[in-house]
């Protein structure tokens, strides 16, 4: 192959990443755009790069060194970083490297002055900006100083914050080649940034573009109070001009420096209306070239604009895609689900196939789309009180955009959407034979499914699972179960509204629900006390559990002293529980049966931190309390005017909380063991595959929808191309955070409490289960961390029923997802923990091991040290 190592921006697009990095494609498809001026210039290669590199052989084992070191070890990147930049400046240019660059310099003016700029491979990606992550050097003169700059910006490959950038992206350096761009310098009367959607609420209707006078290094460096326009549709809807003391020049003889602006200057606006609405037109000629979003840096010169940078902006959360041209409002699914992370490709299009409504993927995440119920007169109440007890932040989205009145069309309907008969609004009378029947129902439907899917392979297997869930879907819809689930909510709210207005009383069903019984989440935190029991005796197993490093430990245990026991005892509770994990509503998430290890230290928690017996004593501890509330609540009720009453109202309702409050949590967990199910038959399929030699590993079946998995199934044939992007994908899926909500346009709204009843500084949330308590934060994202002292408070994003065992061993709990019925406000009043949930950033706000105290009463939490 022949090496170039110069070639014109002209003659390169998008196409040629690989030879010219991000920056240097975009400008290149950028001067082809007609009506888009693009400095001249031309780009050294990838080659010219790689040919300069061959001539350090240290550098490859210093590579080695970097790759093996911690991200977080800063000081350990920072000093390697240095060195191996130092080794890449040393290097002298080979002769035809250095000639090459000389020509290009002569063809354009090499008495031109010119920017040099880096521009590596892994730069102005969709998934991946790099944006500020290695160096631009301006105003650069003459060919050697050229030639100097060209080599820093190689070496800029090696900054810090390029390679830890790279660490946390999960991008190995060797896959990364810098080329570098040399353009003729622009010298501007006014330069900024233009993004083609609103950086602020993701609006993809909005452009916002920032302006100062001079180089626009002076705005991006932060130097400046630059002018800011937000237009839409030709219009500018918003403008403030800043007060600019400050612009950056080039000097004369090379290099810039900052500049103060006069100061009848300084609150002048850089550009016109007139040319701010030319230049977000001209943006969206851009954006329409590439396909999406984009961050633009321009200059103004002469009243004319010429465009010097672009990339995709890549902290936008991507809109599902419709058929349509309509509005829609989309409503964040994992929120509900207490699953905010990113799902992969088979965990989506299987929680798509099973779940009741219609359900839309957007980066890596589902919603649902709650346009035409927010558009009924008739529904649009009960359809926001429902969000607001679920969670009061998606409701307050939601009445932001209805308040606007300009999003969601009022249409005509036919009158409010009612439940099918029998369904969740039909009565049911309080008979505990209810919960145990439907429990009854559920585990015959799993065993069948066991014994039906066992024998199947191929295609066939597809098939009968495509059957299979529509019987899962049958059992979500049982109408008899929907009542008692319901049962239980609606008597909750009741006691809680109408305790309050009769007696003041916040809550109360909080403590009334303690030790309700058929909770199989809450029982399965209470199960892992009796594994730890039969553990604890034990000091040798004890030992064992504290160094395992692989999940074969279990097999291991047997040749230990009270092994065999530790064993069976672990292996009965997974038995039970197994099927479960952080994030469980992914199938592609590893179960607990899949990866034991996770419960390891929750169970050594349990032995430091409880005595023999603790589940029946926390058990009946709960029910006692629940009883003394109970009798309280009816002995107040009854001394007030027409007490009787109301004593015998709450009486009944109380006997129908604890009937059926506990079945909230089982249909949830049908769920899960039937996904096991599915899963351990998918994986045996994969399994087959990669032996056929069809795919390379088991797990790549995890970034192929089930349909696709079934066309790989049928034909023996993976697209290994598809699965590596999806696999980029959802890396950078990771880096985003989900929407309460979501609309068409783009615009993502998270809401807000509007509160002022609470202490100055205090974080809000929702109240979720009633009481105060102080103690030590513990801010855990992964179970597999829990190290839990007695009286610590869990700080967390999220908790699903996984996270039940570790609410035994805290004293209360702060998450940033949550409602009052999601399952871990469930399980934090079956506890009685106190907790606050819906509490945003808590996990940055709020530091690991400082002291809080929270108010799981009035909802909120206050950072005491």
């Amino acid at each position: 192959m022949i090496e170039q190592y110069v070639v014109s921006l002209r003659e390169v697009d998008e196409s040629q990443v690989a030879l010219v990095g991000g920056k240097g494609a975009h400008l290149g498809a950028l001067s082809r755009i007609d009506g888009v001026r693009v400095p001249d210039g031309f780009c050294v290669t990838t080659d010219a790069f790689r040919r300069v590199m061959t001539e350090a052989p240290s550098i490859e084992e210093q590579l080695d060194h970097l790759s093996r070191l911690n991200p977080d070890d800063r000081e350990g990147v920072r000093a390697l970083s240095a060195q191996i930049r130092r080794t890449i400046e040393g290097i002298v240019l080979p002769d035809d490297v250095a000639a090459a660059i000389r020509r290009a310099l002569t063809q354009l003016d090499e008495r031109a002055a010119y920017a040099v700029r880096s521009s590596a491979t892994a730069e102005d990606l969709p998934t991946a900006s790099f944006a500020g992550q290695q160096d631009t050097y301006l105003n650069v003169l003459g060919p050697a100083a050229i030639l100097e700059h060209v080599s820093r910006c190689w070496a800029s490959l090696f900054t810090e914050r390029a390679v830890t950038y790279r660490q946390r992206n999960g991008i190995d350096h060797r896959a990364v080649q810098m080329a570098v761009v040399v353009q003729k310098m622009a010298f501007p009367q006014a330069a900024g940034v233009l993004f083609t959607a609103d950086p602020v609420t993701s609006n993809r209707k909005v452009a916002s573009v920032e302006a100062s006078f001079g180089l626009g290094e002076a705005l991006v460096s932060g130097l400046v109070n630059a002018d800011a326009y937000r237009v839409r549709d030709g219009e500018i809807i918003e403008r403030a001009i800043g007060a600019k003391r400050l612009a950056i020049h080039a000097l004369p003889g090379g290099g810039t420096k900052e500049q103060s602006i006069d100061p009848d200057r300084q609150e002048q606006p850089a550009l016109t209306d007139a040319q701010v609405v030319r230049l977000v037109r001209l943006g969206r000629r851009i954006e329409a070239q590439f396909g999406r979003p984009q961050d633009i840096e321009w200059c103004l010169i002469d009243d004319d604009f010429q465009i010097v940078q672009s990339r995709p902006i890549t902290t936008l959360f991507p809109i599902p895609e419709t058929d349509d041209a309509e509005n829609h409002v989309y409503l964040s699914v994992g929120h509900q689900q207490m699953m905010t992370d990113p799902m992969k490709p088979l965990g989506l299009s299987m929680w798509q196939l099973t779940a009741m409504a219609p359900m839309h993927a957007a980066g890596g995440r589902l919603f649902v789309d709650g346009t035409r119920l927010l558009a009924s007169p008739a529904n649009r109440a009960a359809f926001l009180e429902m969000a607001g007890r679920s969670d009061p932040l998606t409701r307050d989205a939601l009445e932001t955009i209805l308040d606007r009145g300009d999003f969601v069309p009022t249409l005509p309907d036919a009158g409010p959407v009612r439940p099918p008969a029998g369904g969740p609004s039909a009565p049911i009378e309080t008979d505990p034979a209810i919960v145990t029947e439907l429990i009854r129902r559920s585990q015959e439907s799993i065993a069948t499914l066991r014994r039906d899917i066992a024998p199947l392979t191929g295609p066939a297997l597809f098939d009968f699972l495509l059957e299979a869930f529509q019987e899962h879907k049958r059992l979500l819809s049982d109408p008899l179960s929907m009542q008692a689930i319901m049962a239980g909510m609606e008597a909750t709210w009741w006691l809680n509204d109408r305790l309050q207005g009769w007696l003041g009383e916040k809550n109360a069903a909080d403590t009334l629900t303690l030790s309700a019984p058929h909770n199989v989440t809450s029982e399965m935190g209470l199960a892992l006390l009796d594994v730890a029991d039969v553990i604890r005796p034990h000091p040798e197993v004890v030992a064992f559990l504290e160094e395992i490093e692989d999940e074969g430990f279990l097999a291991e245990l047997a040749g230990l002293p009270g092994g065999q026991e530790a064993r069976d005892a672990i292996q009965d509770y997974l038995d039970r529980y197994g099927m479960r994990c952080v994030g469980e509503i992914d199938i592609t998430r590893p179960r607990w049966s899949e990866r034991p290890s996770t419960l390891a230290p929750l169970i050594l928690d349990n032995i430091r931190n409880f005595e023999p017996g603790a589940r029946e004593r926390r058990f009946e501890q709960g029910r006692q309390e629940a009883e003394k509330k109970e009798q309280d609540i009816l002995e107040r009720l009854r001394a007030l005017p027409g007490g009787y009453q109301k004593a015998d109202e709450t009486k009944r309702t109380i006997d129908r909380v604890r009937t059926f409050i506990g079945y909230r949590e089982y249909p949830k967990y049908a769920i899960v063991r039937r996904y096991f199910v599915y899963k351990q038959a998918l994986l045996a399929e994969a399994e087959r595959l990669v032996q056929a030699n069809v795919l390379n590993a088991t797990d790549d079946i995890f970034y192929l929808t089930f349909h696709e998995f079934h066309d790989v199934a049928r034909t023996h044939q993976a697209d290994d191309q598809l699965i590596r992007r999806r696999k980029e994908a959802f890396r950078s899926y990771q880096t985003l955070t989900t929407p309460r909500v979501l609309t068409s346009e783009g615009e993502a709204l998270s809401g807000s409490y509007r509160r002022d009843d609470v202490p100055s500084g205090a974080l809000v949330g929702l109240p979720v289960s009633g009481g105060t308590v102080e103690g030590r934060a513990r801010v855990i994202r992964d179970l597999a961390d829990a190290d839990l002292q007695p009286g610590d408070i869990l700080v967390t994003a999220f908790t699903d029923p996984s996270w039940s065992p570790l609410f035994v061993a805290v004293r209360g709990l702060v998450t940033e997802v949550g409602g009052l019925m999601t399952h871990g406000a469930v399980i934090a009043r079956e506890y009685g923990l106190p907790a606050v949930v819906g509490v945003g950033h808590a996990t940055t706000l709020i530091r690991d091991g400082q002291r809080i105290r929270v108010n799981g009463t009035d909802g909120y939490v206050e950072i005491l040290s």
